[in-house]
């Protein structure tokens, strides 16, 4: 009897998009980082090829208050200064790029200045000589003002800025062609926002082939399973021909993972749960090695036991 041929036939490819440039680039950065590319799922190599791995963003912010007891203990006193963070980041933890956000900018927490974000986003850039993702705060309308400072602190350096969403959108093109840097969609757990935000980026005359989509993310036993379909739905899209979708994806894991009880809560607040300094870290990992499968592009990750963990797991499984 004949084995049917059951592979998937896709018809196109996810762009390849690059972040970082280097002095012959015009930028600083020792080395790039390139995500997408890919003709198929992970692990599915008999349908096509994956040219780029997952690649790990080291969780870094100006504002901890937020962070469990179990995160700041790992990390140490670097934790208060935002590039020593970043530098521990890159040479203890190996981390591929820099995920920079800026939450104490946020009107309820530092309400820090334009200009303090600026030298913030200097500081990380002088410290570590990998790309950089740099986020706002999350409040539109600080972000509209502190991005575009940051945006030219960072000029030619080709960074990840984000997030565009349709009330902003915007000025992020705008800051993002002139300081010529990449761009993250933001579309909340939703595969029609996530086209329609290609659609007004691509009507704005930015090139989707410098746009990562953030369909957000969710923490294990939070939405992570629905959070996975939106994902997996995306690139099916992708790979099936919509050009508007055919983009990499990020998750932000280390935000969400470090919200939730089951990872930051010890044992005493959830008994038989167990040391929460293996939860916590384990919690984390499992997260990015779920969102790995779904295509997942970049893992943002901040314990330095999740980031090991994951490494080996990239590492093993991508050859």
């Amino acid at each position: 009897m004949k084995i049917p041929d059951v592979n998937e036939k896709w018809i196109n490819k996810i762009s390849e998009v690059t972040i970082g440039a280097t002095r012959a680039q015009g930028g600083t950065r020792a080395r790039t980082v390139t995500v997408g590319g890919g003709s198929t799922f992970p692990f599915l190599s008999f349908e096509g090829e994956n040219p780029n791995k997952p690649v790990i963003a080291g969780y870094v912010t100006d504002d901890v208050s937020d962070l469990p007891d179990v995160v700041k203990n790992a990390i140490g006193n670097e934790i208060n200064l935002p590039h020593e963070w970043a530098k521990k980041c890159v040479e203890e933890y190996g981390v591929d790029l820099i995920s920079l956000k800026l939450l104490g900018a946020g009107p309820a927490k530092k309400d820090s200045s334009p200009a303090e974000c600026a030298k913030i986003v200097e500081s990380v850039l002088k410290a570590v000589d990998v790309p950089l993702i740099i986020w706002g705060c999350g409040d539109d309308e600080k972000d509209n003002l502190i991005l575009p400072e940051c945006s030219q602190a960072a000029r030619g350096e080709n960074c990840l800025i984000g997030s565009a969403k349709e009330s902003n959108y915007k000025t992020l093109v705008a800051i993002c062609k002139a300081d010529k840097h990449k761009l993250i969609a933001e579309a909340p757990v939703d595969i029609n926002l996530g086209k329609q935000m290609s659609i007004l980026l691509s009507d704005a005359e930015f090139d989707l082939r410098d746009v990562i989509m953030f369909q957000s993310t969710a923490a294990l036993g939070y939405g992570l399973d629905y959070v996975y379909t939106i994902l997996e739905r995306a690139r099916i899209s992708g790979l099936k021909g919509d050009k508007m979708m055919a983009v990499p994806q990020i998750c932000d894991i280390a935000s969400e993972t470090w919200r939730v009880k089951e990872a930051a809560a010890d044992e005493e607040a959830l008994p038989g749960f167990g040391d929460v300094e293996k939860r916590g870290p384990l919690w984390e990992a499992v997260c990015a090695q779920v969102y790995i499968q779904s295509a997942a592009d970049i893992l943002i990750l901040a314990h330095p036991l999740a980031i090991k963990t994951v490494k080996e797991t990239i590492k093993r499984f991508f050859v």
